[in-house]
C-alpha cells in the first residue's frame, strides 16, 4: 500500500467540498487565541492566507524575504484570474472551468482539488472587488472578461496588464489590518533556512534577518510554505531574481515528499534572450494572444534576410507568412494552451525560421487587430469612409486601453515600437505545476507543514491554464487552506506556546549556521552566478522544452559534477553578520543545485509526453495528431511524489494514481 493518502472525501465531485467542511473538526474562537501560525511568503496565497487566518483569530507570524509583502513576484503577473461566473453568458460553469484545467493539465492533475479549485473561484472574485480591486469593466459599468488560452469562453478578469499588482495591494490592505491590530506579527526582509519538527510534527523554523544577518528561532502550532515555484533553477526565466526553492527544499529534505519536478512551464510570448550577460527574461501576458497573431516568414530566405536586417516582417506580403498556430490547430488558433504554443514556436525556429538575429523569436503582430478595432470604433463615431491613417489611430487607442503598459514595456526593452512592429517573442522557463506533494487539506507528509499556491504541486497537472496562477493562490489562501487547517489544529488547543529553547531548535540552529559559516569561509575561486549560469544551461538545454533519455542521463551526470565543483570552488565575499546578497543567493543556488538533477530524475522516469513534459521518443507519428505530444495512460497516470534519501540521484520514488471519474480520460487535441 503507497504510503500517500490524499484523503480526497468520499461522494460525488460536486458535493465533496461542501460536505466534507460540513464535517471536519473547528476551533473555537476563544481557543484561536492561543494558537500560533507560521506563514512563509507573502505574495498572493500566503498574504490571503495570512490575512484570513489572522481575521479568524489565529496569532499569525508572516515572513517575507522582501522589503515588503507588496514586493512579491506574484506582482508581476500580468494577464488576469479565471473565474466561472459567466459574465459573458457564453456557456462557462464551474463544471467547464474544472474541465478545461484538468484537461489543459494534460490529465496529470487530482480531480477532486481541481473541481474545488474551479467551485470557489466565483468566491475570489467577489472578495477582490469588496476589497476594491479595480477590475476592467465594460461601457455600462460591468466586470468584462477576456480569454486566455486553452478555453472556448471568456472567463479572465483582468485589471490591464497589472491585474498581479491589484489583486496583491488588495491582499496587503488585508493583511495591514491585521497588522494594525497585532494579529499578524510581519518580518520583512527575513529568510527561512530551515524547518524544525518536534515529536515528527512542523514547530517551527530558523530564520536569517536579512539586514543584520541574525539567526532567529520561531515556533509557532503548524507552519504554512507559500513561497513560489523553482523556475529560477534554469537561471534564465521570468521570475524575479530573488525567487528561490529553498523553503521548499529544505522542508523536502526534512520528510515533506517533492511532487512531479518535472512538469515546467515554458511560456510562449516572452521577449527573446538577447546575449549571454543576461540576468532574466520578461514575461509578455498571454493575454496579447486575444488580438495579437502569432507567425513567421513562409520562406527560408525571407527569414534568413530578416535575420540578416535585409528585410523588414512589415514589408513581407500577407501571402509569404506562415500563420502557423491558425494553420495546425484551427479550432483554438493563436489561443492554444502554452505548452502547445511553445513547442510550436521551438519546431519553427529549429527549422531555420526564427526571425531575430539568433534565430529564436516569431513575430505577434497586432496589425489586424488595430486594423479591426479602428473600423468598428469609426463606425461608432459615425465616420463614414475613415481613411487608412484614421482607422489606425482609432484602432491604436483601444489596443493602447486593453494593453498600453505591456506594448510600453517591451519598448523600453527593445527599442521598437510595436504598434508599428511587430512584436518578436520566444518561450521562456515561467512557472512550475511540480511542486511539494500536498493532500486535499494542503498539508505535506509532515503532519502540521502545509504548502499552498505554486509552491505545491496540486491542481494544474502537467500544464497550467493562463490566468489559473492567481485563482490557485487565492483560492488556497483564502478559501481553502483556512478551513483545513482547523482541521489539524482541533488537536492543538491544549498544547500551550511551543518553546524554542529546545534540543531540536538547538540541532537545526547548528546546521545552519554551519552551513552559513561554511560558505564565508570557503577559500573558492568561482562566483555563485557562475555556477548558477552552469547549471541553467544544462537545464535548458537537456531538460527543458524538449527531453530525451540520453540527454536527461547526462544531465543528471552534469549537474552533480556542478555541484560538487560548487562546494569546492564557490567564493562568498563578506562576512555572515551583515546584509549579503551573495550569501543568500550561495544558498539558493546550492538548493537549485540539487533540485535540478531530482528534475532530470523526474523527466528520465516519465517515458511518457505530456504537458510541459515533452519526451521525443513519446510523440504521434501518424494521424491527426502527427507531432503532437503522446501520453502514456496505462503506465503513467499518477503523481510521481519524491522521499529524500540524500543525494538526489536515491531519491525513492513514491506514486499517487490518478483516478478520473467525472471526466474521460483522452487525447487531448486542439485542432
Amino acid at each position: 500500500m503507497s504510503v500517500l493518502d490524499s484523503k480526497v472525501p468520499e461522494g460525488p465531485i460536486k458535493d465533496k467540498w461542501t460536505n466534507y467542511k460540513d464535517k471536519i473538526n473547528l476551533v473555537n474562537p476563544a481557543n484561536k487565541r492561543h494558537i500560533d501560525i507560521i506563514v512563509v511568503g507573502t505574495g498572493l496565497a500566503g498574504g490571503s492566507a495570512a490575512a484570513t487566518l489572522a481575521e479568524l483569530g489565529y496569532n499569525v507570524k508572516a515572513f517575507a524575504y522582501q522589503d515588503s509583502p507588496r514586493r512579491a513576484h506574484s506582482i508581476a503577473a500580468q494577464g488576469g484570474i479565471n473565474a466561472a461566473k459567466n459574465y459573458m453568458g457564453d456557456g462557462d460553469s464551474t463544471y467547464r472551468l474544472f474541465y478545461d484545467t484538468v484537461k489543459g493539465g494534460d490529465y496529470r492533475s487530482r480531480e477532486a482539488n481541481v473541481y474545488r479549485l474551479a467551485e470557489v473561484s466565483s468566491n475570489i472574485i467577489d472578495q477582490c472587488v469588496a476589497q476594491g480591486v479595480p477590475f476592467a469593466r465594460d461601457y455600462g459599468g460591468l466586470l468584462d472578461n477576456r480569454s486566455f488560452g486553452g478555453v472556448l469562453v471568456s472567463r479572465t478578469f483582468y485589471a490591464k496588464g497589472q491585474t498581479g499588482q491589484q489583486l496583491l495591494l488588495g491582499c496587503y490592505s488585508a493583511m495591514n489590518r491585521q497588522i494594525a491590530r497585532g494579529k499578524i506579527e510581519m518580518h520583512n526582509r527575513h529568510e527561512m533556512l530551515d524547518v524544525v519538527k518536534i515529536d515528527g510534527k512542523a514547530r517551527g523554523i530558523i530564520a536569517r534577518n536579512l539586514i543584520t544577518g541574525e539567526i532567529e528561532r520561531h515556533s509557532a502550532h503548524a507552519v504554512v510554505i507559500a513561497t513560489g515555484g523553482y523556475g529560477n533553477v534554469y537561471f534564465l526565466s521570468t521570475n524575479a531574481m530573488g525567487s528561490n526553492a529553498t523553503a521548499a527544499w529544505k522542508i523536502h529534505k526534512k520528510g515533506a515528499f517533492f511532487a512531479n519536478p518535472c512538469f515546467t512551464q515554458i511560456h510562449p510570448t516572452c521577449i527573446p534572450r538577447s546575449g549571454d550577460y543576461q540576468s532574466k527574461l520578461t514575461l509578455m501576458s498571454e493575454s496579447l494572444r486575444n488580438d495579437g497573431r502569432i507567425w513567421v516568414p513562409a520562406k527560408l530566405e525571407d527569414a534568413k534576410a530578416i535575420q540578416e536586417g535585409r528585410l523588414k516582417p512589415t514589408e513581407l506580403a500577407e501571402e509569404d507568412r506562415d500563420y502557423y498556430l491558425e494553420r495546425r490547430y484551427p479550432a483554438f488558433g493563436n489561443l492554444v494552451p502554452r505548452d502547445v504554443a511553445s513547442r510550436a514556436a521551438k519546431e519553427r525556429c529549429d527549422a531555420g525560421y526564427g526571425v531575430n538575429a539568433t534565430g529564436e523569436a516569431v513575430y505577434l503582430d497586432f496589425a489586424a487587430a488595430i486594423e479591426r478595432y479602428g473600423k468598428v470604433q469609426a463606425k461608432i463615431q459615425g465616420i463614414s469612409n475613415p481613411s487608412k491613417e484614421k482607422i489606425t489611430e482609432l484602432g491604436e487607442a483601444i489596443v493602447e486601453e486593453k494593453y498600453g503598459n505591456l506594448f510600453q514595456m517591451y519598448e523600453k526593452i527593445v527599442d521598437e515600437n510595436p504598434y508599428k512592429t511587430p512584436m518578436m517573442i520566444y518561450p521562456a522557463t515561467h512557472y512550475t505545476m511540480g511542486g511539494v506533494w500536498v493532500d486535499y487539506n494542503l498539508m505535506t507528509t509532515v503532519p502540521g507543514l502545509y504548502c499552498i499556491g505554486e509552491a505545491n504541486f496540486s491542481d494544474h497537472g502537467a500544464n497550467r491554464l493562463g490566468a489559473s496562477a492567481l485563482m490557485q493562490g487565492l483560492a488556497d489562501g483564502y478559501f481553502v487552506l483556512p478551513y483545513t487547517i482547523g482541521d489539524y489544529l482541533a488537536d492543538d488547543i491544549r498544547t500551550g506556546v511551543i518553546p524554542t529553547d529546545t534540543k531540536e531548535f538547538d540541532e537545526v540552529e547548528k546546521e545552519v549556521k554551519d552551513k552559513i559559516d561554511f560558505f564565508i569561509n570557503n577559500n573558492g575561486t568561482k562566483s555563485v552566478d557562475y555556477f548558477h549560469k552552469r547549471l541553467g544551461k544544462v537545464m535548458w538545454d537537456k531538460v527543458g522544452m524538449s527531453r530525451n533519455e540520453k540527454g536527461l542521463k547526462e544531465a543528471m551526470a552534469e549537474i552533480k559534477q556542478i555541484r560538487e565543483e560548487f562546494w569546492k570552488e564557490v567564493k562568498v565575499p563578506g562576512s555572515a553578520n551583515e546584509m549579503n546578497p551573495e550569501l543568500e543567493k550561495a544558498g539558493r543556488v546550492a538548493d537549485f543545485l540539487e533540485l535540478g538533477e531530482l528534475f532530470a530524475k523526474d523527466a528520465l522516469v516519465r517515458e511518457e509526453s505530456c504537458g510541459g513534459h515533452f519526451r521525443e521518443e513519446s510523440v504521434e507519428l501518424d494521424g491527426e495528431q502527427k507531432g503532437e505530444a503522446k501520453r502514456n495512460d496505462k503506465d503513467f497516470a499518477f503523481v510521481s511524489a519524491w522521499e529524500y534519501k540524500g543525494e538526489p540521484a536515491d531519491a525513492v520514488l513514491h506514486k499517487e494514481q490518478l483516478e478520473f471519474k467525472d471526466i474521460e480520460l483522452k487525447q487531448r487535441s486542439y485542432k
